[in-house]
């Protein structure tokens, strides 16, 4: 636990409640009540490296519940004085770790007032998007701007009841009930506030290839409107799908879940023949989203396998691209996992044998069934050119860079993105501990603590504007210096389909 921080407690029967769930060292202070004791109290720890306050709270929004989280995004002070908001960026790593305890967490703005606020002062304060009012966080925080700060409340009483009513007690009693599992959770953000560089890996996030995907469906829904059916998710990102049903997209398992006449689209990860003759079987009008990189794996396929060889697909069982590839020559295309399946694989010519490679896979990964494969097979031919996509090989050498010189690596992707994946295990083969997650709302704080330098990097699926929030959050830790670390300029632009294409 990082011993340069201090947590403010108003009110001793906060304190007292906070106590009973921290370790012994805990920098614990009860501060009083309001904002002058608050702002004497804050006086005393103007050095102190990290500030956290926790508490109970009046809430003004109706959607709280007494006995509910708000962590503050930012803590601002009521009134023509109120200066500047304090923003407090590593909110949602702290409403993380507080939602891994089993509590209803929110995240927002806390106002901190002069004094006990009820109807139409707390109607003002709540039209002012504010989800929780105090009165002591703005004076307990302030002067904290370059600092890691914490602010976390739990709610007593809510709109639209009266505060002052018998009622209020027990609201309060059950909001202080909730207080114990706050303060662990601030041990760990505490620990975490040692982090002071993040570097970031360069390339990263959307590739061209999904570039395209994602613009094939917003153009699509833009022509067409509301529905437009996609086959499958049209990228592996969670965040990506749900901006996309957002506008209208449906996504769907298979083509029987897709109504007569509905404009279809194919994801970037391609289809086997069958699943195209089924569409025209039934007349749907089809975009092919296809990665024009994964395209250029099943001509291949229909190449290999039309010289009669027997073909070797290095890659997954169950991805989407692999179940595409395997279906442009069943019966002559088989699926290699990993090492063992090169050494076991047997097939009816040696002397006819080829191999393709699912395009998100880890280059070493492929290169040690690849020796296998050769070994074994010394006639072996493939592709032309690499099938590992080119943006899957550069993020990878991007992240191999900078995660030598990082304590750990954060991973923007979601779980199903084969290339979010390899690039965990890039980073694991190099040492360095490596975690995949969706958003920042999903970094664990104690992945961070001790930890100076911190790498990020994102998936070719992954939005960029994930990186940016991870970044932010970090700064909250104390992150001072955020520089990039480049290895390759990507210039790889996609033509669309010609079904949406601008004339």
């Amino acid at each position: 636990m990082s011993g340069d921080w201090v947590l403010f407690a108003p009110m001793r029967m906060e304190a007292r409640a906070l106590r009973r769930a921290l370790p012994p060292d805990a920098p614990l202070r009860p501060t009083g009540r309001g904002l002058t004791r608050a702002t004497r109290a804050a006086a005393g720890h103007g050095s102190t490296g990290a500030l956290a306050v926790a508490g109970i709270a009046g809430g003004l929004s109706p959607a709280l519940r007494p006995g509910d989280l708000v962590v503050a995004t930012e803590v601002r002070r009521d009134g023509p004085a109120g200066g500047e908001a304090l923003p407090c960026p590593a909110a949602p790593m702290i409403a993380a770790a507080l939602r891994r305890r089993g509590l209803t967490v929110h995240l927002g703005p806390v106002v901190s007032s002069h004094r006990l606020v009820d109807g139409a002062a707390r109607d003002r304060l709540a039209s002012t998007g504010a989800l929780a009012v105090d009165t002591e966080s703005a004076a307990l925080l302030a002067g904290a701007a370059e600092r890691p700060t914490a602010c976390v409340r739990v709610i007593a009483d809510v709109p639209p009841d009266r505060l002052f009513r018998p009622a209020t007690l027990g609201r309060v009693v059950t909001a202080v009930r909730a207080l114990p599992a706050v303060g662990p959770a601030l041990v760990e953000w505490a620990a975490a506030t040692t982090v002071r560089d993040v570097v970031l890996a360069a390339p990263r996030s959307f590739c061209a290839g999904v570039e395209r995907a994602i613009s094939v469906v917003e153009q699509a829904l833009d022509r067409h409107g509301a529905p437009v059916y996609v086959r499958k998710q049209i990228v592996h990102n969670v965040h990506v799908i749900a901006d996309l049903q957002r506008r209208g997209a449906v996504f769907v398992d298979e083509l029987a879940e897709i109504p007569d006449g509905a404009l279809t689209v194919f994801s970037a990860h391609g289809v086997a023949p069958t699943v195209r003759m089924a569409a025209a079987d039934r007349g749907l009008p089809v975009i092919d989203a296809t990665c024009p990189l994964v395209t250029k794996v099943h001509s291949e396929a229909r190449r290999f396998a039309g010289r009669g060889n027997t073909v070797l697909l290095i890659g997954h069982a169950g991805h989407e691209e692999t179940e595409g590839t395997l279906g442009e020559a069943p019966g002559r295309i088989t699926l290699v996992e990993d090492v063992r399946d090169a050494e076991r694989i047997e097939v009816a010519d040696p002397d006819r044998v080829s191999y393709l490679v699912q395009t998100t896979l880890a280059v070493e990964e492929v290169a040690g069934v690849l020796d296998v494969l050769r070994r074994r097979f010394p006639a072996l031919t493939g592709p032309s050119s690499d099938d590992i996509c080119y943006a899957t090989t550069n993020r990878q050498a991007a992240l191999r860079e900078v995660a030598a010189d990082a304590d750990v690596v954060l991973v923007l992707g979601s779980a199903n993105s084969s290339n979010s994946r390899r690039l965990v295990e890039v980073t694991e083969r190099g040492g360095t501990p490596a975690y995949l997650v969706d958003d920042v709302d999903a970094v664990d704080l104690r992945w961070l603590a001790g930890a100076r330098t911190v790498a990020v990097t994102a998936g070719a699926s992954a939005p960029p504007r994930l990186v940016d929030q991870t970044v932010a959050a970090l700064a909250g830790l104390g992150a001072d210096a955020v520089r990039e670390h480049t290895t390759r300029t990507e210039d790889v632009r996609f033509t669309l389909p010609k079904e949406i294409r601008t004339p």
